[in-house]
């Protein structure tokens, strides 16, 4: 039998093109002009891109001379990551003004649970307003929001309207949202899920609906289970101040292309090592070792093995991500490798299953 929770109102705070926003706002001259925070040239990658350069094309994670060609106009800015954490801390503090609750995601995004918050404000949807402006107003920055009943809802709407907007979706709204929701914008859905996903004809939240728990899971494995619940607005996970880390990783990127194992045998040291000091300096340590291949024409690959004992030590780290290295033939030249630690004896894992959640009742939000 299903149990009734309180609602609880969640915001979803993303700041704009935060990292070239940054650079706009230190140099005017960059105002309205197409820039990419990265590197240029043939080994550069884009980090993050304005809204000038975005109407180009121009994305994060694209390569930089791929972006030059899209934009002949983008200008090229190296990034300036304690100015983006500076500047992070501070928009925190605003967050912090309004409630404790605040789960960081990154530099840029946050979540906020005000369902009571130190302003005594019943509407969260006026709260992700006044946030907004006093960003704008204090920062110089401006911030689009999502509002809802639980965190992923709230994610999504946050994408709605931005850039400097905010959607509100209510208790009442919610199930209507979600199933007329492309299945693109729903979170963890990547474009590998979501091409399986059409061929299985499904594209909306809607059709995600129509099918049984026993059918996901058939065909996404765990993730069947995650959406059969999304869908239906059951999503219980709570804003955690201090959110359990789940994994650890260390990466290179590599100024000429690798085709020698033996030369990718010295890089993986190299990474081992400081996958392995910062399992040590975190007092963690993991069972799982991923390793990481980008090759030269930008396709990415990922091998893991989970090994039955938790380790921090850095030859048993290096051991695995060789055994993973030589596991099958390299597709390519590379051009970046990393490995990460997960399954971490940080974790608590919750084997209860997800509660319904009552949207009947309408108050202010």
């Amino acid at each position: 039998m299903s149990m009734t929770l309180p609602i609880r109102k969640i915001i979803h705070v993303d700041m704009d093109a935060f990292y070239a926003s940054v650079e706009q706002l230190d140099n005017p001259d960059l105002k309205g002009k197409p820039i990419a925070v990265g590197g240029g040239g043939v080994r550069g990658v884009v980090s993050a891109a304005s809204y000038e350069a975005r109407e180009f094309g121009v994305k994060s994670a694209m390569a930089g001379n791929l972006a030059a060609k899209l934009c002949p106009e983008l200008i090229f800015i190296k990034p300036h990551f304690d100015r983006y954490k500076a500047i992070s801390i501070k928009i925190r503090t605003i967050f912090l003004d309004y409630t404790d609750l605040v789960e960081p995601l990154s530099l840029d995004e946050a979540y906020l649970d005000v369902t009571e918050n130190k302003k005594g404000n019943p509407s969260a949807s006026l709260i992700a307003k006044e946030i907004r402006q006093r960003i704008l107003d204090e920062v110089g920055l401006t911030a689009s929001a999502g509002i809802s009943v639980n965190k992923f809802i709230a994610k999504i709407a946050s994408d709605y309207n931005k850039p400097n907007g905010q959607k509100t979706v209510s208790p009442e709204e919610v199930i209507k949202f979600l199933e007329r929701l492309e299945i693109r914008k729903f979170y963890g859905v990547g474009k590998v899920t979501a091409e399986k996903m059409y061929q299985k004809g499904i594209f909306t939240g809607l059709d995600i609906k129509s099918k049984s728990m026993e059918y996901l899971e058939e065909h996404f494995g765990k993730s069947g289970r995650y959406y059969y619940h999304v869908v239906r607005g059951i999503h219980n996970n709570e804003v955690s101040p201090n959110r359990i880390r789940k994994s650890l990783a260390a990466e290179r990127t590599f100024s000429e292309n690798l085709s020698s194992e033996i030369f990718m045998l010295e890089k993986l040291n190299h990474i081992a090592e400081e996958v392995s000091n910062r399992l040590i300096k975190s007092d963690v340590a993991g069972k799982t070792v991923t390793l990481k291949i980008k090759y030269s024409d930008f396709t990415l690959q990922t091998r893991s093995k989970t090994l039955p004992y938790f380790i921090s030590d850095k030859s048993v780290i290096l051991d695995t991500a060789k055994d993973l290295l030589y596991q099958s033939k390299l597709n390519n030249s590379v051009r970046l490798l990393g490995i990460s630690m997960s399954n971490l004896n940080t974790e608590t894992k919750k084997k209860e299953e997800p509660k319904s959640v009552s949207v009947q009742l309408k108050f202010e939000f």
